[in-house]
């Protein structure tokens, strides 16, 4: 994932939570400094490191309203990679059924025997 969409994504459920507006200037300091040359082709394996990444700032650790939404939003995306995490496992779980050709090849060694 690309670090702008990341950050931007970030923004828009911040936006969709009511986060302060300080905490928006904070996310848009950091999607500025994303676009930069040298940065643009920055990557990040997931959203949650990106907010581990925001949240460790010194700027958010010293103001408790920009933290206090970065681990709200935080804690909702863990939240739903945990539920993504769940169904997946239990989609796993499933019992695959076996195919025509299992079920014949068992037959003819049964009858070899």
């Amino acid at each position: 994932m690309n670090v702008v969409d990341g950050l931007t994504t970030i923004k828009e459920r911040l936006i969709d939570q009511g986060a302060n507006e300080k905490t928006l200037r904070y996310v848009d300091i950091f999607i500025e400094r994303a676009k930069t040359p040298g940065a643009s082709n920055a990557g990040s394996p997931s959203l949650i490191q990106l907010m581990t990444l925001l949240m460790r700032n010194p700027i958010a650790n010293g103001n408790t309203v920009i933290y206090n939404d970065l681990a709200r939003l935080e804690e909702s995306l863990k939240n739903v990679a945990s539920d993504y995490a769940a169904r997946k496992a239990a989609e796993d779980a499933k019992p695959v059924p076996k195919t025509k050709k299992y079920y014949k090849d068992l037959k003819e060694k049964k009858d070899k025997d």
